[in-house]
């Protein structure tokens, strides 16, 4: 088994000074011996808990295709019942399950997760935390490594709920150019080696979602990876691997589904022989997402410095569920193997969703010559470029006309303001490119190809309703006619 290097230096001031919470301590110790008795902690009694049973009727796995058999048949389709129970036998009572708890969750609950965990990614010597879904996992991630001043780096189009987290650390984003396949790692090496000092400490943590990337829905090969996380080696980078699309992964558009057969890609936490990659998963996308809880996996380091935060904030994340993810891979639920059948048949009604998108896209947008879009290989999410070039209002020389040598060389950003308010109008609603741009620094950053020039995407999802599909891309499709079709003024 691989030893992690001591990374305990990527720790911020404020994890080195976190003292962890001294009655968390000794709660761990009430698990010392069977037959504790504790006049320590200040529970209520579990028999005045108003809860005496929750039953949780989930979908049966037992068939071929299980999402399909559930979406299909509604109310009538086969279901598993689970019971979460005070008094009956079952995996996590609810005396436990509702107790105050320790940073890292429930035992039995994190036992789960690490056997999810070890299933698909057989990590070398790593430990899981529960945590509170992504945001939750990915917020602390940042408390953990940030110093105010520092420079994160992350994809130059990201997901902003995320990239807006960190701000008022006082860190500042460094947006590395993308393509198809997602970062670039030449562009990463590029931006670290040429990192000038009068910027602020060269940046140490690298925050990527690498399977459908939100929002361009860009996937990163095995051999991408393993080069962004040989630059992470070479100049000593964190990396927090966000992951919610992890079981989304399809085969090429000319399949006509995802085959249960073929395998989902090496995460970056399976490469991870440093203790560098902090893993973040979530059942958000495989349940629910006000389901609200997922995992983070780190080396020993981080997860003990995640506890101490959780101990002192957030606390653990709710019984309900841990109780449920509990009695679902335990024997009497669906176990590993049923989650495994249910994921690998979530994936293929994902696969048949992403094929009516492009469907409706090739019938209502392509023929205006005036959009295109990539078939994405995972995720929820196809990213539409739009040829704004071919608009008759669009410049390329704005800088001889404002005579800023660094500012934007076209009006990309406006004419793409001016198409978003038009959707609105239409009766559709698409997230524009430029909320996810991570904006350069002029004073330090290649000014030559700006991200504000390229901001001509949308994002649209197919994962809501076909008539959502099918009536907002026939919206989409007009008035990017009515658009193009104006004069120049």
């Amino acid at each position: 088994m691989a030893t992690p290097l001591d990374l305990s230096h990527h720790l911020s001031t404020e994890a080195r000074q976190r003292k962890h919470n001294p009655m968390k301590a000794i709660w761990k110790l009430t698990r010392r011996k069977p037959n504790m008795v504790s006049l320590a902690n200040g529970d209520p009694h579990y028999s005045l808990y108003p809860i005496r049973r929750i039953e949780y009727e989930m979908a049966s796995v037992a068939e071929d295709d299980p999402v399909a058999t559930w979406r299909r048949d509604g109310p009538h389709a086969p279901s598993h019942k689970l019971v979460s129970s005070a008094h009956e036998p079952c995996a996590l009572p609810i005396q436990t399950g509702m107790q105050y708890s320790h940073g890292a969750g429930l035992p039995d609950a994190q036992r789960v997760v690490t056997e999810i965990t070890n299933f698909y990614h057989s990590p070398p010597d790593h430990i899981c935390t529960l945590n509170l879904g992504n945001s939750d996992g990915i917020t602390k991630c940042f408390r953990l490594l940030g110093e105010p001043g520092d420079h994160f780096i992350a994809d130059e189009f990201s997901f902003s709920s995320m990239t807006n987290a960190p701000l008022s650390q006082g860190i500042k984003w460094v947006g590395v150019k993308m393509d198809d396949g997602g970062m670039i790692p030449e562009e990463l090496e590029r931006v670290l080696a040429t990192w000038d000092p009068a910027r602020g400490r060269r940046p140490h943590v690298l925050y990527l979602v690498p399977c459908g990337q939100n929002p361009t829905g860009s996937t990163l090969s095995l051999a991408r990876r393993q080069q962004i996380y040989a630059l992470a080696q070479r100049f000593d980078l964190m990396i927090i691997e966000d992951d919610p699309y992890y079981f989304l992964q399809y085969d090429a558009p000319a399949c006509a589904t995802t085959a249960p057969s073929t395998p989902f890609a090496r995460s970056l936490l399976s490469l991870d022989t440093d203790g560098r990659v902090l893993r973040i998963d979530s059942f958000s996308k495989v349940f629910a997402p006000g389901m609200r809880l997922g995992w983070t996996t780190s080396s020993p380091l981080f997860h003990d410095a995640l506890v101490a935060y959780t101990d002192s904030s957030t606390m653990h994340p709710h019984g309900f569920g841990q109780m449920l993810i509990t009695e679902l891979l335990a024997p009497h639920g669906w176990q590993l193997a049923g989650l495994d059948r249910w994921v690998r048949s979530l994936r293929a009604e994902y696969h048949r969703r992403r094929a009516f998108f492009l469907d409706l896209f090739a019938r209502e947008v392509a023929p205006t010559a005036l959009a295109r879009a990539e078939p994405p290989e995972a995720g929820m999410f196809v990213w539409i470029r739009v040829e704004i070039e071919r608009h008759p209002r669009f410049r390329a020389d704005r800088r001889m006309q404002s005579r800023d040598p660094k500012g934007p060389r076209t009006n990309v950003a406006e004419l793409m303001a001016e198409l978003f308010e038009r959707c609105l109008d239409g009766g559709l609603v698409i997230m524009p490119a430029s909320i996810f741009a991570l904006s350069a620094d002029p004073k330090f950053d290649d000014m030559e190809d700006p991200v504000e020039d390229r901001v001509n995407y949308l994002r649209a999802t197919f994962a809501g309703t076909e008539e959502a599909m099918e009536q907002g891309l026939t919206i989409l499709g007009q008035v990017l006619r009515e658009f193009f079709a104006e004069e120049q003024r």
